[in-house]
């Protein structure tokens, strides 16, 4: 089976990766085509391909900057048009990050899949019908979570019959709890929505040592006075993510509702590390289901210090949530996620 694998922006690098060649282990003819990763090294293929076809000159020009949107959007028109030429048993977008353009430019000939990271993407999601018209160019629509689940039928629109449920896996990593007992980290690109200063403010209600580690997509300035913080800014290396996660004891989630998962959550359970979550989206399934740290209420910064406390002050309920995120790690595999896309490939093929 031939599976054309499709993220335009190249936004998450690491699950495209992983998704290629957990699929391409388990015997696909796999295809990743996406652009120039803007931020560092894109992972090296392993038993896949990749095929840069959209953003040669936005990704290259700019970072983050806004003077790149009116080149992107020309590029991304291109890029479908490039898409074309590209036949596949079946295609699985990734993302769809011009859903103007996406929705009547898209080719999708054949069998075809989205996974709905974003249910609705912050830059339009006030354009719900725009969305539940996307989606119904599919013929299945992946969610990572029940949560994610409702919110596509129930918000959106989106036939319930048409959505299945696979859950993010951990990406794989070695425990190796190096930490003193009292640090908290804060992982991933910030952005508002996740809430960076609800973590400053927990770190210092329990006098704990706060790590932020990740790429600033916002203004941080303000905060880097904080005492007791420790700031490792910019696209980390896969090795300093490694290290932070060693020194970490509880990694913080205090998100707004945006994303059905987080990757950086994922991450963190695949070192071993419990995680403190609000309860938003999908992102407290996993820690409940595994018993891997604690949600607590959205923004309910008393709650959230609360559970972050009786990890860092109680030895055994530490451990136990350090065992959850193992199991974690043990159950939500890349090749048990493979095992399901291709069935679920298999079931619209034509």
């Amino acid at each position: 089976m031939h599976v054309l694998l499709v993220d335009p922006g190249a936004f998450t690098p690491p699950y495209d990766h992983e998704l290629a060649a957990a699929l391409a282990r388990r015997g696909a003819d796999v295809e990743l085509v996406t652009s120039p990763f803007r931020f560092g090294d894109a992972p090296t293929p392993d038993g896949y391909r990749r095929r840069e076809l959209f953003y040669p000159l936005s990704s290259r020009l700019f970072r983050r900057s806004p003077l790149r949107l009116p080149l992107k959007g020309a590029e991304h028109a291109l890029g479908l048009l490039r898409l074309r030429g590209v036949s596949a048993d079946v295609v699985h977008v990734q993302w769809a990050p011009l859903p103007q353009l996406d929705i009547r430019l898209l080719p999708l000939r054949g069998p075809s899949v989205i996974t709905a990271h974003d249910i609705l993407p912050r830059r339009s999601a006030a354009r719900r019908d725009l969305w539940r018209r996307l989606y119904a160019r599919f013929d299945l629509v992946v969610a990572h979570s029940e949560r994610g689940r409702e919110r596509l039928v129930g918000e959106v629109g989106v036939d319930p019959a048409a959505v299945r449920i696979i859950p993010h896996p951990v990406f794989p990593g070695t425990p190796r709890y190096e930490d003193d007992g009292r640090t908290l980290l804060f992982l991933g690109v910030i952005r508002p929505y996740k809430q960076l200063e609800h973590a400053l403010a927990v770190a210092r209600e329990l006098d704990a040592r706060l790590l932020v580690v990740g790429d600033p997509a916002m203004d941080v300035s303000r905060w880097r006075a904080e005492a007791g913080v420790e700031w490792r800014l910019g696209y980390v290396p896969e090795a300093e993510i490694d290290r932070a996660l060693a020194e970490a004891t509880v990694a913080l989630f205090p998100y707004r509702e945006e994303l059905d998962a987080s990757g950086a959550l994922m991450r963190c359970l695949g070192a071993g590390v419990p995680a403190v979550a609000y309860d938003v989206g999908g992102i407290a399934e996993p820690v409940r289901r595994f018993g891997a740290g604690a949600a607590v209420p959205p923004d309910d910064r008393a709650a959230l210090a609360e559970a972050a406390r009786r990890l860092l002050s109680d030895p055994a309920a530490l451990e136990d949530a350090r065992t959850g995120a193992r199991r974690a790690a043990a159950e939500l595999t890349w090749n048990a996620a493979a095992a399901e896309h291709l069935a679920l490939y298999e079931s619209i093929g034509r």
